[in-house]
């Protein structure tokens, strides 16, 4: 290494320290605001009778359930219409390797790895990956999903074995999410993530749908198809291991889904069903959470029931010949679906 590269090098490490202290104080802003919003809903809580809210590993709960209910669904619109629903499953279970991981190096060294960061990591490593399986194979379809998926899950079980199953035990909590790992920092930290994700969805709006309807199109205009099919595979895992801290690993996926599928039962555009979608998924985790606590059981499973039941509902207002126009309240026939200004079907549909 030359003196040139050990001086860029050595130039660096301040810089990435500024930024980790800046996005520390940021989250720690955001955890402050965090705890005056629960002190607000604990006293509408108490004043309803509601004692639920006074509790902060609900108000956690409840922050970050509203975060995955946003951003779920909002990555998700473009995944379905796309027929890449599978991706989230994908993700998930290389996200599962990802926290095998980080607990094994705890476990076989004194380095303190959080298993959400390794999840990270390596679902946005996984993501890219697919990506460029289907850029520079032969696989098409869903075989590239279906390679990293049984990968990833292979080296999480692995992992799992060759530590004679000492982090089977703290492993459980991640397949399954739970209500009381959500910390204040974990709700600051997804705080942020969706804020981030939201702010690139926005940018890059036009672009992603460009993409999801005419790929073929998309690249005649000369639109950077690769760069934006990585940006979506990204977000798509971000948002998996967000909503990994409730939901967990198995049903992680149903929310990327599930609230679409309701949505492009009802809506008439995509811009409206991406709000249908959020809106119902929203519903679910508020509903889920609040049954979570009330009968005490599984979060992440009661939320994608009651996902589900919404989706049920939707298919019944379709089937009886109705549906109400996103963003009008006009009660319309349930008919194929313009998707902003074109026609498209209501179902899923993207490049072949």
């Amino acid at each position: 290494m030359n003196p040139t590269e050990l001086t860029s090098i050595s130039a660096l490490s301040p810089l990435w320290l500024g930024l980790a202290a800046v996005f520390e104080g940021f989250v720690g802003l955001v955890g402050a605001g965090i705890r005056l919003v629960g002190e607000l809903l604990c006293a509408v809580g108490g004043a309803l009778g509601v004692d639920m809210l006074c509790y902060s590993f609900m108000q956690q709960a409840f922050v970050a359930g509203i975060c995955v209910g946003l951003v779920a669904p909002l990555v998700g619109s473009f995944l379905v219409h796309r027929d890449m629903a599978f991706i989230g499953d994908t993700l998930a279970h290389t996200a599962f390797a990802g926290v095998a991981v980080g607990l094994f190096v705890g476990s076989v060294s004194a380095i303190s790895v959080s298993p959400y960061l390794t999840a990270l990591v390596v679902a946005v490593i996984a993501a890219l990956l697919i990506e460029l399986i289907s850029e520079y194979t032969d696989a098409y379809g869903d075989v590239p999903m279906a390679i990293v998926l049984s990968g990833g899950f292979a080296l999480g079980t692995v992992l799992v074995s060759l530590s004679d199953g000492g982090i089977a035990v703290s492993i459980s909590q991640y397949l399954f999410g739970s209500l009381s790992t959500v910390t204040l920092e974990n709700a600051a930290v997804l705080v942020v993530l969706t804020a981030f994700v939201v702010a690139v969805v926005a940018a890059t709006y036009k672009q992603l749908l460009f993409i999801t309807f005419d790929e073929t199109a998309a690249r005649v205009a000369r639109l950077n198809v690769a760069t934006y099919n990585r940006l979506l595979v990204v977000l798509t895992a971000l948002v998996v291991v967000a909503a990994m801290q409730i939901m967990g690993v198995i049903l992680v996926a149903a929310m990327l889904v599930v609230p679409v599928a309701a949505a492009a039962q009802v809506a008439r555009s995509f811009r409206g069903s991406v709000v249908v979608a959020v809106l119902a998924g929203e519903l679910a985790v508020l509903v889920g959470l609040t049954l979570s606590y009330f009968y005490g059981v599984a979060a992440g499973g009661t939320i994608v029931l009651v996902a589900i039941g919404v989706y049920a509902c939707a298919v019944a207002l379709d089937r009886l010949g109705l549906s109400f126009k996103a963003g009008s309240g006009e009660r319309v026939d349930a008919r194929p679906a313009a998707v902003d200004g074109g026609e498209e079907p209501k179902g899923p549909k993207g490049p072949k």
